[in-house]
């Protein structure tokens, strides 16, 4: 029996929303089938930018953005079902990673805003979130699934490999077969890019 899932992602390139529909067969093996993406405006790149250092009343600003968050993160939902011709209840649950706006697992926190009991409630649909924390509680750096993904896909029996996924933070996963997987970041990606390309087109919307 298949199920299908719904994987919501917004980096730290601040681009906007990337909504992506996986199914998964008896077997638990994913096959993405469509994809949709939502731009952020340009007051809510900025409202994220400005969340990032200590600021007067954040608590505040970075609740009522994450309603904002949710909102967008629900229109992308809603397109994809529209495009895929698919209700809700043919979706078993959201996967949403939030919107990060503090990493720091050296100081043993990282913070993603986006309200996901609010996501639920505009889509009908479950949403699962907070991927992070328990990373970094086990005193990893919080990206777990990442390393699990690239030994589901790259794993080889024959050659140990090392994987470089290059996000706005980019970051490395060893595959070894005499050793545990392990993966790390290792250092700024895209976020430098987007820093020095400040009049790409979703900058202007």
């Amino acid at each position: 029996m298949t199920e299908r899932y719904i994987g919501l992602m917004s980096g730290t390139s601040l681009d906007g929303v990337d909504a992506v529909l996986v199914e998964f067969d008896a077997a638990c093996t994913p096959r993405a089938t469509a994809d949709f993406f939502v731009a952020y405006p340009q007051a809510i790149r900025q409202a994220v930018l400005q969340l990032q250092p200590s600021g007067h009343d954040e608590l505040a600003r970075s609740a009522q953005l994450g309603n904002e968050l949710a909102r967008l993160y629900a229109e992308a939902v809603h397109g994809l079902l529209a495009a895929q011709q698919l209700s809700p209840a043919a979706i078993t649950a959201i996967g949403c990673h939030g919107q990060t706006v503090r990493h720091a697992p050296q100081h043993g926190y990282t913070l993603q805003i986006g309200n996901l009991s609010l996501l639920a409630e505009l889509t009908g649909i479950d949403v699962v979130g907070d991927f992070r924390s328990r990373d970094v509680a086990a005193q990893g750096q919080g990206a777990p699934l990442v390393p699990a993904f690239h030994q589901s896909v790259f794993a080889s029996p024959t050659e140990n490999r090392v994987i470089l996924n290059v996000g706005g933070i980019s970051n490395l996963t060893r595959l070894a077969d005499a050793a545990p997987v392990i993966g790390f970041d290792c250092g700024p990606g895209n976020m430098l890019m987007d820093a020095l390309v400040p009049a790409a087109p979703w900058a202007r919307l």
